[in-house]
């Protein structure tokens, strides 16, 4: 008995010790997705157990675990995996992506998170992989075609200058249309605080420059009122919400510390190159001359247009070689300069030179380069309750023009600290410092004298002047010299030496939130930001430029704009089971936002001493200062019911109340209500291969959209130091000429939005689509008043404009739809589609110009009843009743500047009863639709990733286009023949005037009717294009790196404006007069950039 026991005993000893053993073993490996990469932070449980770990940064994981026990592997975004533990000691897991889960959780208004499948209307998406690692320093270019709806437009190519960006199209004539930054939580201005007027200058770059594209780990594009409303009347044009990597730690961080560099360099060239002639030079009527443009004699000997035949008779053969005189041998200015006794008169006098086609444009520009460093590191304690994170970044941009470049540093940090169960403190800071200079740019009509033009002036250059081989500098004065006999044209280069503008800019934006949950329903919320900046604006030009008195005299402008947004955020959060089909969440809070603008500065003209940039050396100075604050006030509330999870219904409302109206007028209460529903979750019946998904949604917001400034009260302005005779300095005050209106009410918004989402087709389509009506009503507009009111304008509450549009998203699996089945290859695509239009409905005045100017002769955007907003308006071809083309007596175009329309809309000679009375509508800018078509493309370690988008549609005042053709830069017509215009003379008769090729380009096409200077600004273009390697991990694994990947990428490598000249090379994506609400402008101050270059990105 006793040996019996002692050999159960032994057996169960060894049954206890093998036990023992089994829990001890040690099961290690890696975690992976589908192209090799390793994934940080999975969870990975024993099941049935509290016992797990999770994977670090390289993907490694390790765990004590039975063997037979089952690991239960997961991760947000990835399928979960189960793997048995076997003999063996390494277990790697692939993890595959769970498009369901994707699209799980996405961030709303004021940083609420909500299922996406929740929300009752469209929101896009940005996934931070798709922001870094680009050629553009500037966050919104990046995104420019990323999201249906969100229209992007760049002010030109140079580095630094502004962009627009506008979401659901305009809606307001004279009020803001700019959408909504919010970073972190924190509303960012993102003003364009412009140094001067599209016309003489405008110079300055758009505030969201300041962010820094590879510190960004999402967007989210809220488009609709419905979306929007909890920002209150700062959301009214759509919200971009940018959550920074700073600002997205989540409860459980890295245990390791982890680093990410990203390192870049890219080529900048100018990408809107013309593609000039070189068979004609300077003159007119094949005759030299040196004059702006290259109508002049051929470079070619002979024929009726060669050389040998100019009518001037000046190109006579040297040694076998054309020469003329050289420019400043036979300049008027110059020989007038100290009675001919200068440097350059004398030098030149009797010198010739070569008639030939020169490369002026092609050389005056450069090739620049961009530098982009970003550093990431990121950890957390061991139990997780602590994590912070740190990024650096560096740009370093050399434009393609010359004296145009642009710096930015970036600091961010970002914690967060769960002090207890109930307690967790949360903020990050983002300091930058960004610095900007540009030589002048500004409008031009192609003559060169609306404003300082650097563009303009360069790209008119007749082809038998050398731009970069003249000198530009008189020795004796330091002033400009050209070629033009009078040194009327300002010379690009001396402009580059010699003037510049440029800002500098230090920025803070920082957060810091506290969470407190009153129960495991309740949590309360508190976040406060702040976002500062002083931007340093300088300004100047040395004397004895030419045509503009700033440049003649010289100046001095030095300001700092400062701009404070104070921002505090109280919510209480809740969340119940009504019962167990209907659940409740909501948040109830509060928020204001304080927002204060001063400009402080000195402006000085009258430069003493040249080459000395210093106020004391200027004769007059003027104070340049100014102030303005506005405080908003608003509180909120939202709810959300969820019935079995097919049935969503979100009812929102908010009212602000505003610092710069009177108390009748300064508050509003705005609504907004949306639904979602899935019937492919109420009954599993409606699933099936070809439908696995369906959610059909509607929303109704509202907003308001409230003036700035203090258009209620009358104001005053104050000038100091004015001469006051005997009485020596004075200081005077003036009545402003604005006449305030008391009476003055907000914009009020409204939008219906109809929408689907679905995926079909076993998954290999997924489907967002959404209808929208918009309609803005009590529009402030302002007003021009007659002399006899002792004032020039006020504002007033007038009109109503309504808009409708569609938007469609489309996620395709390219290979599955084809199909294709090839083991590591893959293809998605994206496409993203947006037509919209908006109408001026009501409107009391004949029309309203209120971008670009009134003067028909240049033209501007108007807002006319009855016609979409913002339609181009300028002089046009004359007509006589019957609707025929006049031509004048000389053979070319009439001009008309003014016509009559009738109740509809329609045409009506003038004078006719009831009809109104407005300058000729010349063209609509907006366009038909835009079309974006993303694709990435993988195969094991490789990626190729390219965009193409379309926008079709859409007219342009190209004076880029007209120039180049109205003064000979790019091959036209056969220059010999002659033009018949299409038309009728006065008396009606068929036109059967003759003219030659430059009359009908110069006279008609550049300096005739604005109307022969609109183009269809339709343009397919390649948007991006890059080419990635991810190294396996097996070559990294006795390297330091976790990953390392090698990226060439491409911007705006191709487009064709195809409904423009071919030569002309010209590219639509400009602002030509900047930031606003202008569109459909080019006046010879955008030239676009392409930028191509190599990236490295490794983890350790």
């Amino acid at each position: 008995m006793k040996t019996k026991f002692s050999g159960i005993f032994t057996l169960l000893l060894a049954f206890v010790v093998q036990l023992t053993f089994a829990q001890d073993k040690a099961v290690s490996g890696t975690v992976s997705d589908d192209s090799g990469m390793p994934v940080a932070g999975v969870n990975i449980i024993v099941q049935g157990t509290s016992s797990g770990t999770q994977s670090d940064f390289d993907g490694n994981y390790s765990i004590m675990v039975d063997e037979g026990a089952v690991l239960t592997f997961s991760y947000v975004g990835y399928t979960t995996e189960t793997r048995s533990v076997g003999a063996s000691d390494t277990i790697n897991v692939t993890m595959s992506e769970d498009v369901a889960q994707l699209e799980e959780v996405v961030v709303t208004a004021q940083g609420i998170t909500r299922e996406r499948k929740a929300l009752g209307y469209a929101v896009s998406e940005v996934s931070g992989e798709e922001m870094e690692q680009r050629t553009e320093g500037d966050v919104a270019r990046v995104l420019s075609g990323k999201a249906s709806g969100v229209n992007i437009t760049s002010q030109s190519g140079t580095s630094g200058s502004a962009t627009n960006v506008v979401i659901r199209g305009y809606t307001s004539i004279n009020g803001n249309n700019q959408a909504l930054f919010v970073v972190d939580g924190v509303p960012y201005s993102t003003e364009t605080n412009s140094q001067g007027s599209f016309l003489s200058g405008n110079l300055g770059s758009s505030r969201f420059l300041d962010l820094d594209p590879n510190n960004i780990e999402s967007v989210n594009v809220l488009k609709g009122l419905a979306a929007a409303t909890l920002y209150g009347t700062a959301g009214k044009n759509g919200v971009i919400v940018i959550t920074t990597k700073s600002g997205s730690l989540k409860a459980k961080g890295p245990k390791k510390t982890e680093i990410t560099v990203n390192q870049s360099y890219f080529v900048n060239e100018i990408a809107s190159m013309p593609n000039y002639q070189n068979r004609y030079g300077g003159g007119f009527d094949q005759s030299f001359g040196w004059y702006f443009s290259n109508w002049g004699p051929s470079f070619e000997r002979d024929g009726v247009d060669g050389w040998a035949n100019d009518p001037a008779g000046v190109i006579v053969d040297t040694d076998g070689v054309p020469t003329v005189e050289h420019p400043y041998g036979t300049s008027d200015f110059l020989n007038n300069l100290l009675g001919g006794n200068n440097v350059l008169n004398q030098e030149y006098t009797g010198a010739r030179y070569e008639w030939r086609p020169y490369k002026s444009v092609e050389n005056f520009f450069r090739s620049g380069g961009v530098s982009n460093t970003s550093i990431g590191i990121r950890g957390a304690s061991d139990d997780g309750k602590l994590s912070y994170t740190v990024n650096y970044g560096h740009l370093d941009e050399e434009g393609f023009t010359p004296g145009n470049s642009l710096r930015r540093n970036n600091l961010s940090i970002g914690g967060r600290a769960e002090l207890s169960n109930k307690f967790t403190i949360q903020g990050s800071i983002n300091y930058s410092n960004t610095t900007f200079v540009s030589p002048p740019v500004a409008a031009s009509r192609g003559n060169g004298t609306q404003g300082w033009s650097t563009f303009g002036n360069v790209f008119f250059t007749p082809r038998n002047v050398d731009l970069m081989g003249l000198p530009y500098t008189i020795p004796e004065t330091g002033g400009s010299i050209y070629y033009y006999p009078s040194n009327e044209i300002m010379n690009p280069n001396w402009s580059v030496e010699n003037a510049q503008g440029g800002q500098n800019v230090h920025r803070i934006n920082a957060n810091a939130s506290l969470a407190y949950e009153l129960s495991d329903n309740l949590s309360f919320t508190y976040r406060a930001g702040i976002d500062f900046y002083n931007e340093r604006n300088k300004e100047y030009s040395n004397k004895n430029g030419v045509y503009f008195n700033e440049a003649i005299f010289g100046f001095l402008n030095t300001y700092d704009n400062n701009v404070k947004i104070m921002n505090h955020y109280l919510s209480l959060n809740g969340s119940f089971d009504l019962s167990d089909d209907l659940g409740l969440s909501f948040n109830v809070g509060a928020n204001s936002v304080s927002n204060t603008f001063d400009v402080e500065g000195v402006g000085s003209s009258g430069q003493i001493v040249f080459g000395v940039i210093q106020h004391f050396n200027y004769e007059n100075q003027v104070a340049i200062s100014g102030h303005s604050s506005k405080n908003t006030l608003g509180v909120f509330g939202s709810a959300d019911l969820d019935y079995r999870d097919f049935l969503f219904v979100t009812l929102q409302a908010r009212n602000d109340w505003v610092s710069n109206l009177p108390s009748e007028n300064n508050s509003m209460f705005y609504p907004s209500a949306s639904v979602a529903f899935l019937p492919t979750s109420m009954n599993e019946d409606f699933k099936s291969e070809n439908l696995s998904y369906l959610k059909v949604r509607a929303g109704y917001g509202t907003s308001a959209g409230f003036p700035g400034g203090y258009p209620t009260v009358n104001t005053v302005g104050q000038s100091t130091n004015v001469n006051g005779g005997a009485a020596g300095g004075i200081i005077t005050n003036s009545v402003s000429n604005f006449q305030a209106n008391p009476d003055l009410k907000p914009e009020l918004l409204g939008e219906f939005e109809l929408g689907f989402d679905a995926r079909v087709w076993k998954n290999r389509i997924g489907i967002n689509a959404s209808y929208f009506e918009r309609t803005s009503k009590d529009l402030i507009v302002s007003k021009p008043l007659p002399t006899s009111s002792g004032y020039t304008s006020t504002q007033d509450n007038i009109g109503k404009i309504e808009g409708q549009g569609i938007e469609v998203d489309l996620d395709l699996d390219m290979f599955d739809i084809l199909p294709v089945n090839v083991d590591g290859l893959s293809w998605n695509a994206r496409v993203n589609f947006t037509t919209s239009e908006n109408i001026v409905a009501e409107q009391a005045d004949d029309q309203i110009i209120f971008a670009g100017t009134t003067a028909s002769w240049f033209g501007g955007n108007a807002a006319i009843q009855g016609e979409p907003l913002g339609v181009l308006v300028g002089t046009r071809i004359e007509r006589n009743d019957d609707g025929n083309y006049v031509v004048n007596a000389s053979g070319n175009y009439g001009v008309e500047s003014v016509m009559a329309i009738d109740s509809n809309g329609n045409e009506v000679p003038l004078g006719t009863e009831g009809s109104r009375s407005i300058t000729p509508i010349i063209g609509n800018p907006e366009p038909d639709y835009v079309m974006n078509f993303i694709n990435t493309l993988k195969y094991k370690n490789f990626t190729l990733g390219f965009q193409l988008s379309h926008t079709a549609g859409g007219d342009m005042i190209s004076k880029t286009v007209a120039t180049l053709l109205g003064r000979g830069g790019i091959p036209g017509e056969e220059r010999k023949d002659t033009y018949i215009l299409p038309g009728v003379n006065a008396d009606g008769s068929p036109n059967q005037l003759q003219i030659n090729n430059s009359s009908y380009y110069f006279n008609n096409v550049l300096f005739g009717p604005l109307e022969l200077s609109v183009y269809d600004g339709s343009v397919i273009r390649l948007q991006e294009l890059s080419f990635t390697y991810d190294f396996p991990q097996k070559f990294l694994d006795k390297t330091p790196f976790g990953a390392l990947s090698l990226t060439a990428t491409g911007f705006n490598l191709w487009y064709d404006a195809y409904n423009t000249p071919d030569d002309a090379n010209f590219d639509p994506n400009v602002a030509g007069i900047g930031v606003g609400n202008g569109r459909g402008w080019d006046l010879l101050n955008g030239p676009s950039s392409k930028r191509y270059g190599i990236s490295v990105k490794a983890s350790f």
